[in-house]
C-alpha cells in the first residue's frame, strides 16, 4: 500500500459519478438524504411505513437540497433483527417506484448489501448501490455491480450488524481499515468498476473512541483517489458524548459533520438535509 505522505501526489481524485447518464458533480460535497422504510431504524424520526411516506419525505428532502436520496429496508442498527431479502426487497422497490414517479430526475441510491435487491432496485429505477457490507455479506455483490455498472458505495464493516459489536478490535485502526478497504476497491477495479465511493464505516464494528480517530484521520482515506461518504448523522458517536438521546442529536451532528467536509468528505448521508446543505453551503464560502 503505497505511504499516507503519497497521497497528495499519486492520485488524481475522481470528481464525478455516472448515475444512469446523468453526472453528479463532487466539486461541492453532495447531501445524501436518508429514507428508511423500516420500523426499528435507530432514529424513530428516520422510520417511514409506506411508500406514500417515502413520496412525502423525499419531496421535502429534495426542497430543502437533497442531491441523493438513499432508500433502505433493512435496520442496520447493532443487533438489529434479521429479515428475509425478499421482505427487504418488498420495502424497498415499491418505494423507489413511487418517489421516481413523483419525483422523475431524482437520483436514488440503495441502501443494501444483498445483490438480489441491489438489482431489483437498479431495475426500477435507483442509480447507485449503497452497500454497508462491502460485498463481504453476499458474494454476488461485486459481480452484478461490475455487471450493472452503477456507482457503488463501499462502506468498512467487520461481521454483520447482528455480530460487529464484538469485532470493535483493530492494533492499529485507521491503518487495517484502509487496508481492509483496499483489498476490496482492488477486486471492484479488477472487475471494471468505475465509480467507487469510501465510506470509512462510523459506527459499524467500531467503538465510540474509535469513531472519533476515524474522524480525525478521514483525510488518509484520499490516499485511494475516489470520493468519501461520511455516515455520522446522530449516531452514537454523537449523542452518547454528549449525554443526550438521537431525537437531540441534530446540533451535534452539524458540528462532526463540518469537521468530515474539512477532512475532505464528498458527500454527507444524513437525516437532515437542510441543515447539512446549509453547512455545506457556508463552508464552501470559506475557501479561499
Amino acid at each position: 500500500m503505497p505511504t499516507l505522505e503519497a497521497k497528495d501526489t499519486l492520485f488524481k481524485k475522481k470528481t464525478t459519478l455516472n448515475c444512469r447518464g446523468k453526472l453528479l458533480s463532487l466539486e461541492t460535497p453532495l447531501v445524501m438524504g436518508i429514507l428508511n422504510l423500516t420500523p426499528d431504524s435507530f432514529y424513530p424520526g428516520s422510520r417511514l411505513g409506506s411508500p406514500a411516506e417515502a413520496v412525502q419525505k423525499a419531496g421535502q428532502m429534495l426542497a430543502d437540497g437533497a442531491d441523493i436520496l438513499d432508500i433502505g429496508g433493512y435496520s442496520s442498527r447493532p443487533g438489529a433483527v434479521d429479515i428475509s431479502a425478499q421482505e427487504e426487497q418488498d420495502r424497498v422497490v415499491p418505494a423507489i417506484e413511487a418517489v421516481l414517479q413523483h419525483f422523475p430526475e431524482a437520483v436514488i441510491s440503495v441502501d443494501t448489501f444483498r445483490a438480489d435487491v441491489a438489482e431489483a432496485s437498479i431495475a426500477a429505477g435507483a442509480a447507485i448501490i449503497n452497500d454497508i457490507g462491502g460485498g463481504l455479506l453476499d458474494e454476488a455483490m461485486f459481480e452484478t455491480v461490475a455487471r450493472l455498472q452503477v456507482p457503488y458505495i463501499l462502506m468498512h464493516m467487520r461481521g454483520t450488524p447482528q455480530s460487529m459489536a464484538g469485532l470493535a478490535q483493530y492494533d492499529d485502526l485507521v491503518v487495517e481499515v484502509l487496508d481492509e478497504l483496499q483489498v476490496q476497491v482492488g477486486k471492484l477495479q479488477q472487475l471494471g468498476v468505475k465509480d467507487i465511493v469510501l465510506d470509512p464505516g462510523f459506527g459499524f464494528a467500531k467503538t465510540v473512541e474509535h469513531n472519533y480517530e476515524l474522524l480525525r484521520r478521514m483525510d488518509d482515506f484520499r490516499i485511494f483517489g475516489l470520493p468519501i461518504l461520511a455516515g455520522l448523522s446522530r449516531k452514537s458517536m454523537v449523542y452518547k458524548s454528549l449525554g443526550i438521546n438521537q431525537a437531540d442529536a441534530l446540533t451535534g451532528t452539524i458540528a462532526v459533520n463540518t469537521v468530515a467536509l474539512m477532512k475532505g468528505a464528498d458527500i454527507l448521508r444524513v437525516h437532515d438535509v437542510k441543515e447539512a446543505k446549509q453547512t455545506v453551503i457556508l463552508l464552501e464560502k470559506t475557501k479561499l
